[in-house]
């Protein structure tokens, strides 16, 4: 009779392997968020050296502007803190009424708002001024991100992709005409195209949209005598030193009176009554008397920063409304500076638009300052939230953690098998 003999099989002892690190949270862009508070910085002291004697002079306080400028800097922190911590994607359900809210507040500024200067741009109320022009911005670039993001492949259509875009755009530009604000209605107009360009828009359809605006453009600036007077003064403005010249001029005087190094900081003497908005649209021609060509370059390599980081952002997105929606933010401000340096520089025509961060700009400020926190929020790269509940920072965080199935067996997961 034979013995059963059995085989054993040893198990080895289970290997403690460590647990996979967790995955680093996504974080914001450190270096457009420090470019961006730079500027804010740099405008708050630039801010009251400009305005210093225009305020004591006209409100009896060194300080009106300044106070109110670190008032709107610390509202307008706080907005772009918000919207760094809200999730860029809640922005789609909002485009629309966005779009038609802002298009609304463009034709009413022209019946209900405040006339300063010849023109109707802002609505004055409890003491507090708004222009519609800045919401309507970012509303556009919204809407554009999500309609481009939407419809695809299909933006290479020409009556699919473009037209629709163009009509858009065409009808807040005519708005903006009306109060008239051409600065801004050529920042639109510019934006758009570069977007659409992005998108993969046919090259020969956006030369179309411009030789399409190229009249509309002469008979607005030809056929408007102010405008028409501007740009004679931009082409010789020494000849009308005295007249619509007399800004530039005096801009020009300021910029070469600070040579290489400055003045010096609080030392120049342009604001003295001197060059008018020193502390608005030509708060960039102090910088170049007090701090010189250093500071002229500096605030240009910020901005230089800016678009960079921006378009590294727009770049690395999740999605193409992110992508979109961050080449659109950082295209309007990156216009918007190239032409207030361009303006102050003598190399364009005199437009009432203002340095983004840095010139006095009370409520647009805010409004520039939540579009930036919108991108610092599109550089993290994060993946949406699984809940649309979890996307805003004043409502409670969902984690969602999966079950674990399968768990394997000791050995491996094999069998044992005893004969």
């Amino acid at each position: 009779m034979k013995e059963a003999t059995a085989t054993t099989t040893t198990l080895k002892a289970p290997i403690d392997e460590p647990l996979p690190a967790a995955r680093a949270e996504p974080q914001h862009d450190i270096v457009l968020f420090a470019a961006v508070v730079a500027l804010v910085g740099f405008g708050i002291v630039m801010v009251y050296s400009a305005s210093a004697v225009y305020a004591t002079q006209k409100f009896g306080s060194a300080t009106y502007f300044f106070r109110r400028d670190v008032l709107w800097s610390a509202l307008g922190l706080t907005a772009m803190g918000l919207a760094m911590r809200t999730d860029f994607g809640i922005y789609r359900r909002w485009s629309y009424a966005l779009l038609i809210g802002s298009i609304g507040m463009l034709a009413a500024v022209l019946v209900v708002g405040a006339r300063i200067n010849g023109a109707r741009r802002w609505f004055h109320v409890g003491g507090v001024s708004f222009q519609p022009a800045e919401l309507a911005k970012l509303a556009l670039v919204i809407y554009l991100a999500y309609s481009l993001a939407k419809k695809a492949e299909k933006v290479k259509s020409f009556t699919v992709g473009f037209v629709p875009h163009m009509i858009v755009c065409g009808l807040m530009m005519g708005l903006l005409l009306k109060q008239p604000d051409l600065g801004t209605a050529v920042i639109l107009g510019m934006a758009t195209l570069i977007l659409l360009f992005v998108a993969g828009a046919k090259l020969s359809y956006i030369i179309i949209a411009f030789l399409a605006a190229a009249p509309v453009m002469y008979q607005a600036i030809v056929g408007t005598p102010w405008r028409l007077r501007r740009m004679l003064a931009f082409l010789d403005p020494w000849q009308y030193r005295y007249d619509v010249g007399y800004q530039i001029t005096e801009s020009l005087i300021s910029i070469g009176s600070g040579g290489v190094h400055g003045l010096g900081l609080g030392d120049g003497k342009q604001k003295l009554f001197f060059l008018p908005e020193a502390h608005t649209d030509y708060v960039m021609a102090i910088v170049g008397e007090e701090l010189g060509l250093f500071g002229v370059c500096a605030v240009a390599a910020l901005f230089a920063v800016l678009v960079w980081r921006g378009a590294r952002a727009a770049l690395r997105a999740r999605d193409a409304f992110g992508c979109y929606l961050g080449f659109g933010i950082t295209a309007m401000f990156g216009l918007q500076a190239l032409v207030n340096l361009g303006v102050v520089l003598g190399a364009l025509p005199t437009k009432g638009l203002p340095l983004p961060f840095v010139s006095f700009g009370g409520s647009t400020l805010v409004v520039d300052l939540f579009a930036m926190g919108i991108l610092l929020n599109i550089s993290k790269a994060a993946p949406e939230p699984a809940d649309a509940r979890a996307r805003g920072p004043w409502l409670p965080r969902i984690r969602w953690t999966p079950k674990k199935r399968n768990r394997k067996l000791p050995g491996g997961g094999k069998r044992i098998e005893v004969t």
